[in-house]
């Protein structure tokens, strides 16, 4: 089992993305039906620039602001100013690139409001990476209540401005104008925070230790850097290679699960200096112990949420992003074979070990002529699923390899795998609570859209197409997933996956629920 203290900060964590999860689903929902699909193309493509910038150019080092901060108070004013310095050049680089080039982005998807719209898309990479800090700062200052403000800031704040920007003005260079203006007030809470936690750290510097810390992070940041080229260069490839339509229709299936990410970014980051703790000390039965623990809790949501939307894809693309998207169902079917890899949590015994920094480097860099080629020929069949599925083969080898190289390096046997077995039992259940609900969805679809339909007529006379849809989309959503829920719910105790402790805490958690109803 997880420490309280890690527990408690990552349940903090989880807790602000879910919340900034709540806050910011509209936004997808509000710029699809205010967009036409080209212009929905082209958002998408303008923030898949600033998405892959954003992720590439700070090259990782805030990640290692876990690494410092919770190991030598002498360096973590200079290790934050490190950082910022990094951020504000990395970004100012990208923004005068874009700048100076505008044609670059133009010719990398073969769109010509892309050239036209490249200035604003620099200045929102530099004020976004800028500000990207803060999230980090808190989180590894051990301040997880802050990080949750400071998250469901950045949300709430993007979703309104970004929102307002699209209602007012209808085009893609208003969203953009709007994310910059976010950007801009997140980076003056960022400076205001960091200045009143690190006083006056921007006299911290030390070129030694500067010279050390890059040391440290750089090769992570490396990897990183190849890592996010693997997982975005199929977005290049078919940006390239077909109409803004299609793109549209491409990125909406291969569209993120916002509850899987911001879980494994919570865990992952407290992780992290847990592992570093326990390989100081060479503990390396307690880190295989965490890990498996970790992969057992993340398993319990990331596998049923899997088996369920792959029942329900077509319903749920519908519901979200109208049936103009109807053609992203296969594409999204294939995308989410990727979430039962994300079980197994290896990013913060990779960042224990300074050397696996460099071993992950090679292997990134080994592996993208790989995927560049594969990528090559799959765009050449002129089928998105083919692409898709390259990517999900590709991403499965490097996984498997990199599982290996972690267990060999925290000396894992053969025996510590029991402590893996709830994980099997998780993915066996999900597997039967699909099963009804497969037949469920398969018989009670029909009706069930009859039902929404007569009940949307009755209170609307002429509803739109998108209406009848989201409404019969809902219903049949939430019947399946009450079966589904239901079973799961009820196998998952009856086999012993939840542990005693863990029905402990939500038995807690209810009863303070039921207290603070009788005081309110």
């Amino acid at each position: 089992m997880l420490e309280p203290s890690l527990t408690k900060q990552s349940a903090w964590l989880l807790t602000a993305k879910v919340i900034g999860f709540a806050v910011s689903f509209v936004l997808p929902l509000v710029l699809v039906r205010q967009l036409a699909q080209d212009d929905f193309g082209v958002y998408r493509q303008a923030f898949t620039v600033v998405n892959t910038a954003v992720g590439i150019l700070p090259l990782g080092l805030g990640m290692s602001a876990f690494y410092y901060l919770s190991r030598n108070e002498k360096w973590r004013a200079s290790a934050v100013f490190n950082i910022l310095i990094f951020y504000f050049v990395m970004g100012g680089i990208a923004c005068l690139t874009l700048v100076a080039f505008p044609e670059i982005l133009g010719r990398l998807f073969s769109e010509s409001e892309m050239a036209v719209l490249s200035p604003l898309i620099g200045l929102l990479i530099w004020v976004w990476i800028f500000s990207l800090f803060l999230e980090t700062a808190a989180v590894a200052n051990k301040e997880p209540i802050l990080a949750l403000a400071f998250i469901v800031f950045a949300q709430v704040s993007k979703t309104i401005l970004l929102i307002t920007g699209v209602s007012f003005f209808g085009t893609v260079r208003a969203i953009i104008i709007a994310a910059i203006i976010q950007g801009l007030l997140q980076s003056i809470i960022l400076l205001v925070y960091l200045n009143n936690r690190f006083p006056q750290f921007w006299m911290k510097f030390d070129l030694s230790f500067f010279r050390e810390h890059m040391a440290y992070a750089l090769p992570f940041g490396f990897a990183g850097l190849f890592w996010i080229v693997q997982t975005d260069a199929h977005l290049y490839f078919v940006g390239n290679n077909f109409s803004t339509s299609e793109y549209a229709i491409y990125i909406v299936g291969c569209s993120q699960i916002p509850l899987i990410s911001m879980l494994h970014e919570s865990v992952t980051s407290v992780m992290i200096p847990r592992m570093s703790e326990l390989q100081n000390t060479n503990n390396q039965k307690e880190m295989i112990r965490l890990t498996a623990v970790a992969a057992t809790k993340l398993s319990t949501i990331y596998l049923p949420v899997f088996v369920f939307l792959f029942i329900t894809a077509e319903t749920f693309i519908v519901v979200l992003f109208t049936r103009e998207f109807t053609e992203s169902t296969p594409i999204f079917r294939i995308f989410l074979l990727l979430i039962p890899l994300s079980v197994l949590v290896k990013d913060p015994i990779v960042r224990a070990h300074t050397d696996m920094g460099n071993f992950l480097l090679k292997l990134r860099i080994a592996s993208i002529p790989i995927l560049i080629a594969a990528l090559y020929f799959a765009v050449g069949t002129n089928d998105l699923r083919m692409v898709i599925l390259t990517v999900v083969l590709f991403t499965t080898m490097e996984s498997l390899v990199l599982a290996v190289v972690v267990f060999r390096k925290v000396g894992m046997e053969f025996t510590d795998f029991r402590l893996f077995s709830s994980v099997g039992k998780t993915a066996v259940i999900s597997m039967l609570a699909g099963i009804a609900a497969f037949i469920a969805y398969a018989f009670l679809k029909t009706p069930l859209r009859s039902v929404a339909d007569q009940v949307v007529r009755s209170i609307i006379p002429e509803p739109g197409v998108n209406i009848l849809d989201e409404a019969a989309g809902l219903l049949i959503l939430s019947s399946v997933f009450a079966i589904f829920a239901v079973l799961y719910i009820f196998f998952i105790f009856r086999f012993g996956v939840v542990s005693n402790e863990d029905k402990d805490w939500l038995l807690d958690v209810f009863s303070r629920m039921k207290f603070g109803r009788r005081n309110a």
